[in-house]
């Protein structure tokens, strides 16, 4: 049975992401017995992942705030202030932030997404190495062990 999680957003573990972008884990598989993820981007004008697909999980983001396109099966949208998306597994899919700030909402269920974040980004709780940057190697080691497939550069 899985037991009730609180986290204040002072224990929330804060990782370095794309292009300076902050991803803050609000819930891991290890707080919702292997159930689901959820984590807040905030990131600025131009963040945009590789194009992509998940294996292993279904995603929803939403944005809380900004502006974003979003690709899915090469199909462009427009994704506005308060837009949800619902990405079953295996789609294929990315986005580039439009606006120049945004605040964005992920829940990918099952949870264990968070260990490619891990792998991939850098925990702000720990000093920055000199010139640390998030490497194309990094990340796509980080998809490979976490069944992500990165498809092609960022649209």
């Amino acid at each position: 049975m899985t037991m009730p999680y609180l986290a204040q957003p002072d224990q929330h573990q804060r990782l370095e992401w794309l292009d300076g972008g902050v991803l803050a884990l609000l819930l891991d598989s290890a707080a919702t017995d292997g159930q689901l993820t959820v984590g807040r981007f905030s990131v600025t004008k131009g963040e945009a992942p590789p194009y992509h697909l998940h294996t292993r999980e279904d995603e929803v983001f939403m944005l809380l705030k900004g502006e974003a396109l979003l690709w899915c099966d090469d199909k462009e949208m427009e994704l506005s202030e308060g837009g949800i998306v619902y990405l079953p597994r295996n789609i294929p899919h990315g986005y580039r932030i439009t606006s120049d700030t945004a605040d964005l909402l992920m829940i990918c269920t099952p949870g264990g997404i968070e260990g490619m974040f891990r792998h991939s980004g850098r925990d702000l709780a720990t000093p920055r190495p000199e010139g640390f940057q998030l490497s194309q190697q990094s990340m796509a080691e980080g998809a490979d062990l976490y069944g992500q497939i990165i498809l092609g550069p960022p649209r």
